[in-house]
């Protein structure tokens, strides 16, 4: 199915797959919202099922997802889901063009060319995985574009992601106007794979502050002081940040709705630190968070990243 956007732009079927998580769904709904025809797939269906009311068809199976669609994102929890569902069987790449596969199309061999579907890598799995999944989308004979994301559930619900994108040159103009439906911003990073070494660098800062700043506030609790102070203290300084108020709002509340759940968190601080040991770099901060992250995630997991601060402060 192909068309214009109100904006004049054209379209192709997008299918996502992951489509009913927290980041998943606002995805596929502002893509539906800009235009595009969707086509979803999650592994829990009911999650998926509110994007019907925005038109969005709800699929069965992976492979029922990406059948006609012309772009396929995937947005998965870990490498493993990411693998199964595209590359297991009957798997999204079993019914996704590749060379020549366009009934009366023109022949090209250019997989990122119009008659070819393209693959866009959303989720944060790390190197070795990303590595693989452009293996299985050559082997297929299918486009693939690395473009992780920045930004947790609010950004991704208000379109404001900032995504890493990394692939081949003459995919972009296809994935542009996803990127716009999604994103406030889009930097361009390399070829496949450099989009995902730089999330790892995003998220190895990311990790950092809410470590460190559960540690601040419970510190401040157990000297005695409001952690209120803290924030005083640093107000309109450099050492100020929006995103630590938010997340050190939470943990004095204890309001731990997941916008990033810690089980991720953990996920992802496992994948900075593999990164780090398969460099030879040595990152004794980096190496501490992962530790703490997975010991809170044993217990909290499915709460937001925020509920770190519970392992160093249970009874505040």
């Amino acid at each position: 199915m192909a068309g214009k956007t109100e904006t004049g732009a054209e379209t192709e079927t997008v299918a996502v797959i992951g489509a009913g998580g927290i980041m998943g769904l606002p995805i596929a709904r502002n893509i539906a919202r800009a235009g595009f025809p969707v086509r979803a797939w999650n592994r829990t269906r009911s999650k998926a099922e509110p994007l019907a009311a925005d038109g969005v068809h709800i699929a069965g199976t992976p492979a029922e997802a990406a059948r006609g669609a012309g772009i396929v994102i995937t947005m998965l929890s870990d490498a493993d889901a990411v693998t199964a569902t595209m590359g297991g069987p009957g798997g999204a790449l079993s019914v996704m063009p590749g060379p020549n596969a366009e009934p009366g199309g023109d022949r090209t061999d250019d997989p990122h060319g119009p008659h070819h579907a393209l693959w866009v890598q959303m989720s944060t799995i790390g190197e070795p995985a990303t590595k693989r999944c452009a293996e299985l989308a050559n082997g297929r004979g299918v486009g693939f574009v690395d473009a992780p994301v920045l930004g947790t559930r609010q950004p991704a619900e208000a379109g404001q992601l900032v995504i890493l994108e990394s692939g081949p040159e003459e995919a972009r103009g296809r994935i542009r106007p996803i990127f716009d439906a999604i994103g406030s911003k889009t930097i361009r990073v390399g070829e496949a794979g450099a989009g995902t070494r730089l999330k790892l660098v995003a998220n190895n800062w990311v990790l950092a502050v809410v470590a460190a700043g559960a540690e601040t506030i419970a510190l401040a609790q157990g000297l005695g002081l409001d952690p209120g102070l803290f924030f005083g203290a640093i107000e309109g300084g450099g050492l100020d940040m929006p995103y630590l108020r938010m997340k050190g709002k939470a943990m004095t509340e204890r309001n731990f709705e997941p916008a990033f759940p810690l089980r991720l968190a953990a996920k992802d601080a496992d994948l900075v630190r593999a990164a780090a040991r398969d460099r030879g770099l040595d990152l004794p901060v980096a190496d501490a968070i992962a530790d703490r992250l997975a010991a809170g995630a044993k217990e909290h997991g499915d709460l937001d990243l925020a509920a770190t601060y519970l392992t160093s402060a249970p009874d505040r």
